[in-house]
């Protein structure tokens, strides 16, 4: 059962640790200030929504998650997904939009409860890490391409439900003229983020450089006039909105029945993708830290901070790339550094005010084209392309279907394939004949053996389900045909390697071994592991089979191969020569 106690064992606080997450949550704490108003800014929603997601959202999935180092929160990739979600709302009905966002808060954080109670979240480990690869790069490539307007100060053109190259390509082609000064602005935030964070990492210092970028090139922008409010004009470049100096505050989500079609679709989407995302995320933790993942836990906790933030004005959000590595970086040794950070943000957001007003649009766009550009993997994509084909492919396919469709859809089309060009992989049977040497070794046959003459050996390894059902049949009916041709009277079936036989599997087995009983050869079942031994027994082979036919698995490794090729050639033996004594002269064989 999955421990849900928030105050567990596995904070492991003492001061040390607390010194050390302190820390960390407070140097997380001055990216996420930045970036969760860029991601607001990306969803098309109000600033202040992606500063409460960094609040009650990371809080509560900090608080029940299984990894000790995510940071939750929004994230560009559920950014971009709620954009496209609230499409089909009229853009200037901004009530209407926050409320449907809201909803659809609620109905991920449902769906990503449900998948952690039926404990799905196990099979999301075999969703291939080069789909994931291929995602985070189209979706880190969207971003940056969503805020070029923004950083050109210019209008962005084109539809809601248009693609977004298709909506870049009409903002860059339009006539309008780039703003100068925004473009000063963006490039002078990117410059900045890059300078000072070479600065951090040479004299190891908080990471404090997006914050400071952003304070820098706003107090640059104000001391210019640019962010001024000029006489009867607008400033010279585009402002965030006012944030009124507020927590989040509990309110109940406005349900209407006509969004649930709508939204439905979305919601399944992003409850599968924020889950997926935060899990690739916590592994990868996983992987270098040495801890034990619970990944139904970790969903769970993703849903309780969607669902619970819905009622506190929340985007949906999930594990942040960027922010979880920041985390680690900075020494997080618990869950706590995600509340420290949670309670940072909270601190800031109540005294921000009508400071945010002066925060230029270019800036926070500069600052958002460098967090998803960071996203991107370089090292990781070079040995996803030159570790095979396969990988290189999904990758590709996945980043330009984040590209061209939707980071929505993206994930399923990779996911898709994936399982697509694993099964014919899976589906691939490991069959191979062995025999007994001359210094009496029981290996794999060589071209140079001679054919069997009393007892053929066959081993299988490999997933024993549908799909390898009709190869399966195919090689046990010619070893059978082979058999009889050569007067081989005895087959040893080894069934020691192979796993999850499914009801088709069994069936093609049951018929062969039928079919072996009324015209020969006889089959003796070798190495049956319980689990075989168990769906065998099931299915009503065992029961129909010769008991002394069948040798399940003992410890000591390949006894039970052993001892169903002696008593095959003990049987030969008895044939030929009509006499048990010969059996037992028979020497003992070794497996290698």
């Amino acid at each position: 059962m999955t421990d849900l106690r928030p105050f567990s064992p596995r904070f492991g606080l003492n001061f040390s640790s607390l010194r050390a997450d302190l820390i960390a949550g407070l140097t997380v704490a001055a990216i996420s200030l930045p970036q969760s108003m860029a991601y607001a800014l990306a969803a098309g929603v109000d600033p202040r929504f992606g500063l409460y997601t960094a609040i009650v959202f990371a809080a509560v999935a900090g608080l029940f998650g299984s990894s000790r180092a995510l940071v939750n929160g929004p994230t560009g990739a559920a950014a971009l997904a709620v954009f496209s979600a609230l499409a089909f709302i009229d853009p200037e009905a901004r009530l209407e939009s926050y409320e449907a966002m809201f909803m659809l808060a609620a109905m991920i954080g449902a769906v990503q409860i449900v998948i952690a109670a039926c404990r799905l979240g196990d099979w999301m480990r075999f969703i291939s890490d080069s789909v994931v690869t291929g995602f985070i790069t189209g979706a880190a490539l969207l971003t940056m391409a969503g805020q070029l307007a923004n950083a050109l100060g210019v209008k962005a053109q084109g539809a809601a439900h248009q693609p977004v190259l298709a909506r870049l390509w009409l903002t860059l082609t339009q006539d309008a003229a780039v703003n100068p000064r925004a473009l000063a602005l963006s490039l002078g935030a990117i410059l900045l983020a890059v300078a000072s964070r070479a600065f951090v990492k040479r004299f190891r210092l908080p990471q404090i450089d997006m914050l400071f970028s952003l304070l820098a090139v706003s107090l640059a922008a104000f001391l210019l006039g640019w962010s001024r409010a000029q006489e009867n004009a607008k400033p010279l470049v585009a402002l965030i909105d006012a944030i009124p100096a507020s927590l989040p505050a509990l309110h109940v989500p406005e349900v209407q029945l006509s969004w649930l079609g709508e939204l439905a679709p979305s919601a399944l989407t992003l409850g599968l993708l924020g889950s997926l995302e935060a899990l690739t995320i916590a592994r990868a933790i996983a992987r270098k830290s040495g801890e034990t993942l619970d990944c139904n836990r970790q969903i769970l906790a993703e849903g309780l901070g969607n669902l619970a933030g819905a009622f506190f004005r929340c985007m949906p959000g999930s594990g942040s790339l960027s922010r979880t590595a920041i985390n680690v970086q900075a020494g997080a040794v618990t869950r706590l550094s995600g509340l420290v950070c949670a309670g940072a943000v909270a601190l800031a957001a109540a005294g921000l005010g009508s400071w945010a007003a002066a925060i230029p649009k270019p800036a926070l766009a500069g600052l958002l084209i460098v967090a998803a550009a960071r996203l991107i993997d370089v090292a990781r994509i070079r040995a996803t392309l030159s570790s095979s084909r396969y990988d290189a492919f999904l990758a590709f396919v996945t980043a330009a279907a984040a590209l061209t469709l939707g980071v929505e859809i993206a994930i399923f089309v990779g996911a898709t394939l994936s399982a697509a060009l694993y099964l014919p992989r899976a589906a691939q049977l490991k069959i191979q004949e062995l025999v007994v040497s001359r210094e009496r070794v029981l290996r794999a046959r060589i071209p140079s053996d001679p054919p069997a003459r009393a007892v053929a050996i066959h081993d299988l390894e490999g997933e024993l389900f549908f799909a390898a059902a009709p190869v399966l049949t195919q090689y046990l009916d010619q070893a059978a045909a082979a058999a009889r041709a050569q007067g081989v009277g005895y087959l040893v079936l080894r069934l020691k390697r192979v796993r999850n036989p499914d009801a088709v599997a069994l069936e093609a087995l049951d018929r062969f071994l039928a079919d072996a009983r009324a015209q020969g050869p006889t089959v003796l079942l070798a190495g049956l592991r319980p689990d075989i031994h168990a769906a065998l027994e099931g299915f009503g082979i065992i029961g129909r089979h010769s008991p002394d036919l069948i040798f399940p698995e003992e410890a000591q490794d390949s006894s039970a191969t052993i001892k169903a090729v002696r008593r095959a050639y003990a049987l030969a033996t008895r044939d030929a020569l009509g006499a048990r004594e010969g059996a037992e002269r028979q020497p003992r064989y070794y497996l290698v």
